[in-house]
């Protein structure tokens, strides 16, 4: 269910753009009439209007992911209010200026500040972050952490540059089938190559000896 909540937002993002670029001219009309206001001239047209409104969708459900995890006196992920703050920001400059790009270096520099902070903290704290998240249902030999946050590191920070040159070099259209499938897919097979490369750390400890007093 929270991987579900996780993802919504840019499964609905991505819903949103479809439809409005199916019907850009009804898009351009609604965004004008319900978002003038929030818009710099107060007119959406019809090739910006698609990626504005999937935005102000990302916006909200950004939010009423916070506020239902508020409700249900859940704790809330630092993650998750990094990303809120960056999305409100991206995506309050995207509508504003009527500009995608906004909205298409948000996801950079959310990969770029969660490998930053996994990097910094062993060296600044002393402290390895994966340890401390995932450390009560693995253990591991600490070379192992190690190698474990490296990765992370260079994934985010791969994911990044990839988001940045797909977004410059493909069109929105693109951008919003990689931002979907690309990263989740890369996502989990990330997850599931680490998986397979911890397999061999996470077998249970042997037997005692057998006859021993």
């Amino acid at each position: 269910m929270k991987l579900l909540l996780d993802f919504l937002p840019i499964v609905l993002f991505f819903a949103c753009f479809k439809l409005a670029e199916s019907r850009p001219e009804w898009a351009a009309d609604f965004a004008t009439a319900n978002f003038g206001a929030l818009v710099s001239g107060g007119v959406v047209g019809p090739k910006e209007a698609p990626v504005l409104l999937a935005t102000v969708v990302v916006i909200l459900a950004t939010l009423a992911q916070v506020l239902v995890l508020k409700l249900r006196g859940k704790r809330i992920d630092a993650m998750l209010w990094i990303s809120l703050v960056l999305v409100v920001v991206f995506g309050g400059l995207t509508i504003w200026f009527h500009n995608e790009t906004f909205i298409k270096w948000k996801p950079s520099v959310l990969y770029w500040t969660m490998g930053t902070a996994l990097w910094l903290a062993p060296l600044l704290a002393g402290k390895n972050l994966l340890k401390l998240l995932l450390g009560e249902q693995m253990v591991l030999p600490e070379r192992v952490w190690h190698r474990l946050n490296f990765a992370w590191v260079a994934f985010f920070a791969a994911m990044g540059l990839l988001n940045i040159w797909v977004a410059y070099s493909f069109s929105t259209d693109a951008w919003v089938n990689f931002k979907l499938f690309g990263g989740i897919g890369l996502m989990f097979a990330f997850t599931i190559a680490q998986g397979l490369y911890l397999g061999r750390y996470l077998e249970e400890p042997a037997a005692p000896n057998e006859g021993k007093q």
